[in-house]
């Protein structure tokens, strides 16, 4: 019965990506859309971050089938400052469309627990946090990196 739970959490949580890109497309395209929600930052600490574990999901992202999912997210060595805020405003597009899904799987596990399926509600939460959760703080985590390389970058060339 575990294993019926796990894929289904699974192909609630792929689902949820799909559901993610769709509510992001249309709501980028809305008049509401507000730009706020380009600075998210859940956890700003680096120890935080690494004791929920988020240097790890980075390596597995890196070193796993993850890497080929969204081929956008990649930095170039020869990358300038227009690549950095393209990469940046991709990141957060994914980081977006992940808490979309977040709060779509999130749904499906309250109905869960509401109608008693406690097990299947905590895998759902499991496998929810990590497929959707993860990036989405991975890519927070990320941003924050090339908004100090900007800021360096803006920072020298003021003085040069």
């Amino acid at each position: 019965m575990q294993l019926n739970y796990l894929t289904f959490s699974l192909l609630t949580t792929l689902t949820s990506w799909l559901v993610g890109m769709a509510l992001h497309y249309i709501l980028r395209k809305s008049d509401s859309y507000n730009q706020a929600v380009f600075n998210l930052n859940f956890i700003r600490s680096k120890s935080a971050n690494r004791l929920i574990g988020t240097g790890l999901f980075k390596w597995i992202v890196k070193n796993t089938f993850f890497k080929y999912l969204n081929q956008k997210l990649n930095l170039k060595a020869s990358s300038d400052k227009e690549d950095l805020h393209k990469l940046r405003a991709e990141m957060t597009n994914s980081e977006i469309e992940h808490l979309i899904g977040f709060a779509f799987v999130s749904v499906f596990a309250v109905i869960k627990i509401i109608q008693g399926h406690y097990l299947l509600a905590l895998i759902m939460t499991m496998v929810n946090t990590l497929l959707n959760m993860y990036p989405s703080l991975l890519q927070q985590e990320n941003k924050r990196r090339i908004d100090l390389f900007l800021n360096r970058m803006k920072e020298s060339s003021k003085l040069s």
